[in-house]
């Protein structure tokens, strides 16, 4: 009999909650009782008896005593077990809470195993008291094992695993529960008020499955019951899938200083005669200038009985004289009016924050795809009279053999609702908007096309005005409007689908179905794992507080109650394979395929600064994927033969994404290129592409009328008193008609919470431990993955420096940073995270 000696790191409760400080006391008491936490190891190869060989229970060694945690709250403590000669390498261990709280165990770490020396053990999960499990929570050492390679004694601990994830679909949910399974997006209104459509589940909403927590359902027995708005954080989502305590105290500490914040309408109320909006651009910029006074106002002096000043200070980012402020957004750091510019408006489309719908326009003039038998013609009404003044000399076919002409195009996707939103207090048109590449790579808007129903029926088609751009007198007014319409429409776009629907959502079920079908001993679960990370909490969080009827996003996003029936409508057309970044651009039009060009595209736009970008970071995730994969899986046949893996693809396809299970686009998952390109794309779509439409949006979306998120008012017709008004005060119609005050501030408090990046961010290239696998030739591959990513990084602040690369830095001065892979913490506008986090 041998010994071997570990060392166990953790976090106890009582540090991860300030709520719960007994627990330090009480888990004590339970060591005083002889109630241990114990481990066991489990061998992973030879011995006599036909069952696993499991060691003697070794608790963990002066828990009394160890009080100095390490960094971050973790604390280190002594394990020793006895080890049998018959025992081999320890493949996994047992562990049991006996305690009263429970704790977070991040490592094991086996020094000097006879003939295998060190062994590493990588668990970062909430281990419950042992009350709350039917069976002893394992942890499996850093080896990762195909399925039919796995070692004969760790493969029932393996089944039995996935077992327990995958639950029995029945009841619900608890916080200790580890049970990863679907449900529809009924969760989002209720039975009696806000009444939404079930998402999911029909061809007439279709959408991807949410994480299933087993609330009740209300009296229709279709809708399942929302927890109270106080309860919010306490909403089911497996524990190991919440927020780290760093990340949560990040989110709660601005959380609260955005609740903070909001309450500057009342505030206003008291010291603003026209609450409602901003009466000038000079007005609004008090928000991040400090014109604000707070100790002028009663609410203040109340506060001021519960909270300290000095507390408040922080809280409402305020200066020594008490005056609030919101950070100013790099939109206006350098230049306040630069955003009104033509240049910046049409700069945004390739280097804002929804890069990812320009087109190229392939003919002339726009056609559309709706359904004519419904809403009738509604081809575009833009002429050619109507641009080719500004075409430098070209006729329209030429500029469009030439590649010249591009278009942001919003017509078919809200023409369907715009009947229904219209009668709402917002007032939005279907857009197209039409724009020249210039000579020097830049784009020039040419015309803004505005459709309303028509005013009858909607068969009889569409009602289109067409705006082109002027500088001067009210035709530079209207024309300024114009701008702020198309906007918002992009603003909605962007939010709903762009961000939302094509990354957080279509997301959730890959985490789901990985965790039900794929050990943690599985090559590609360790290879995806990284790229779960709280996707399933921020989308919880969303459902509770932003996308739920009556919540913020309806009160701050145009669509209002109609945004995530609107969203279901895009996903009918949502197609995975696109979501690669090539095909996207290849099908956009804004690339052509090219064998000798880098990357195998030609972009059409060379500057275009999120494409750019992008395919070097496809590139690396790509090169990355294709060495991980090809290591484990050597020929095709592997892969056919993979039990887990083809029962993931197809609980994803069949269950997560079960509305689309009937496309043909689907891959079969029989070779290994396919399996490279999904990894791929699943990792692209996760971490860059979530990073490019999340982190600017405070930047450039902070200042509302560079973004704003609703309009109020139609264009104002001539010879009308409101086109009186927009000759006499522009600025003021203009504010009039875009996002009032109240919601403003409202959006602003909100994408300054999701455009942060936490303190214990881990980026695109890292893991949280660099012992994740013991793989050799993995480790390798992934620091050729890190060292490309930081050669990506030099390149883009050497092309930001570039002048001649007009759209990397544009009117505004804001350089293009959002695929710069790292950042440090808060609002950086830079930094790819691992996963679809905020």
């Amino acid at each position: 009999m041998k010994t071997i000696t570990g060392k166990v790191v953790l976090m106890k409760k009582n540090f991860l909650d300030i709520n719960n400080l007994n627990a330090s006391v009480l888990d004590r008491l339970c060591e005083l009782l002889g109630k241990h936490v114990t481990l066991q190891i489990v061998s992973a190869h030879r011995h006599q008896s036909s069952e696993a060989k499991i060691g003697k229970p070794a608790k963990l060694e002066d828990w009394i005593t160890t009080i100095s945690p390490l960094p971050n709250g973790e604390s280190s403590y002594k394990v020793t077990f006895e080890w049998d000669e018959d025992m081999d390498v320890p493949g996994a261990f047992l562990i049991q809470n006996h305690h009263h709280s429970e704790l977070y165990l991040k490592t094991l770490t086996l020094e000097d195993v006879h003939g295998h020396g060190r062994v590493h053990f990588v668990c970062n999960s909430w281990v419950y008291p042992t009350k709350c499990y039917k069976k002893d929570r394992i942890f499996f050492a850093n080896k990762a094992y195909l399925p039919s390679e796995t070692p004969r004694y760790l493969q029932s601990y393996r089944e039995e695993e996935l077992k327990t994830k995958r639950g029995n679909g029945n009841g619900m949910l608890e916080e200790w529960d580890r049970v990863y399974d679907y449900a529809y997006y009924n969760d989002l209104g209720d039975c009696d008020n806000n009444i939404r459509p079930i998402l999911g589940g029909s061809s007439e909403h279709p959408y991807p499955r949410r994480g299933r927590t087993g609330r009740p359902l209300l009296t229709d027995l279709k809708t399942e019951s929302r927890l109270p708005l106080i309860k919010s954080l306490s909403i089911y989502v497996p524990r190991d899938e919440r927020f780290g305590h760093l990340k949560l105290s990040d989110f709660l500490a601005y959380g609260l200083k955005s609740l903070f914040q909001l309450m500057i309408p009342e505030i206003l109320d008291r010291i603003d005669n026209t609450p409602n909006k901003f009466d000038s651009f000079e007005d609004m910029m008090k928000l991040y200038e400090g014109g604000i006074k707070l100790p002028e106002c009663p609410l203040l002096d109340y506060l001021k009985q519960y909270i300290p000043f000095e507390m408040l200070k922080i809280l409402l980012e305020t200066d020594s004289t008490g005056i609030a402020k919101y950070p100013k957004p790099q939109v206006i750091k350098e230049d306040k009016s630069a955003w009104r510019t033509d240049e910046e408006f049409a700069r945004e489309m390739l280097a804002g924050i929804n890069p990812v719908n320009i087109c190229r326009l392939k003919e002339f003039p726009p056609v559309s795809k709706l359904d004519v038998k419904v809403y009738g013609k509604q081809n575009s009404s833009i002429k050619p009279h109507h641009i080719e003044k500004n075409l430098h000399g070209l006729k329209v076919d030429e500029a469009l053999k030439a590649n010249k002409l591009f278009i942001l195009d919003h017509h078919d996707t809200l023409m369907p609702y715009l009947r229904r939103i219209n009668k709402t207090k917002n007032k939005i048109y279907a857009s197209r908007t039409l724009l020249m590449l210039q000579n020097d790579g830049t784009l020039k808007p040419l015309v803004i096309e505005l459709s309303l129903p028509h005013p009858e029926e909607d068969k009889l088609g569409c009602i289109s005005n067409v705006y082109t751009p002027s500088e001067n007198g009210v035709e530079g007014s209207v024309w300024q409007l114009a701008k702020a319409y198309v906007a918002v429409n992009d603003s909605g776009i962007h939010q709903l689908i762009s961000h939302w629907l094509c990354t957080h959502a279509v997301v959730e079920p890959f985490v789901i179905s990985a965790n039900r079908q794929l050990s943690v001993l599985h090559p590609i679960y360790k290879l995806l794992y990284p790229h779960f990370r709280d996707t399933m909490n921020i989308n919880a969080f969303a459902r509770q507080i932003l996308i739920n009827g009556g919540g913020i996003l309806e009160l701050t996003v145009f669509p209002g109650k109609y945004a995530m029936e609107m969203s279901s409508l895009l996903y009918k057309d949502w197609n995975f394979l696109e979501q690669a970044l090539p095909k996207d651009l290849v099908k956009r039009g804004m690339a052509v395929e090219d064998s000798h060009s880098s990357h195998g595209l030609r972009l059409l736009i060379q500057d275009y600064p999120y494409a750019v970008d992008g395919l070097e970071i496809w590139s690396a995730i790509k090169s990355w994927v294709d060495d991980y994969c090809k290591f484990y899986y050597k020929n095709d046949d592997i892969i056919r033969n993979d039990k887990e893996l083809q029962s993931w693809w197809k609980e994803l396809r069949e269950e997560g994404h079960g509305d689309k299970k009937h496309e043909i686009w689907w891959p079969k998952m029989d070779s290994r290129q396919e399996l490279i390109d999904m990894c791929t794309t699943f990792i692209w779509v996760a971490s860059a592409l979530h990073a490019a439409l999340n982190y600017g949006q405070y930047p450039y979306a902070g200042y509302l009328p560079n973004r704003p998120t609703l309009s109020r008012r139609f264009m104002p017709e001539p010879n009308t008193p409101e086109y009186d008004e927009l000759r006499k005060n522009p600025d003021n119609v203009f504010l009039k008609t875009i996002t009032p005050q109240l919601q403003t501030l409202l959006g602003v408090a909100l994408i300054e919470i999701l455009s942060r990046h936490s303190s214990d961010e881990v980026y695109l290239g890292q893991r949280e431990c660099p012992e994740w696998t013991f793989d050799s030739e993995p480790l390798k591959a992934f620091e050729r993955f890190g060292k490309k990513l930081e050669q990506t990084a030099d390149r883009i602040l050497t092309m930001n420096n570039d002048k001649r690369l007009k759209n990397r830095v544009g009117p505004v001065k804001v350089p293009y940073t959002l695929l710069y892979p790292t950042s440090e913490e808060g609002l950086t506008g830079r930094g790819i995270p691992n996963s679809t986090a905020m």
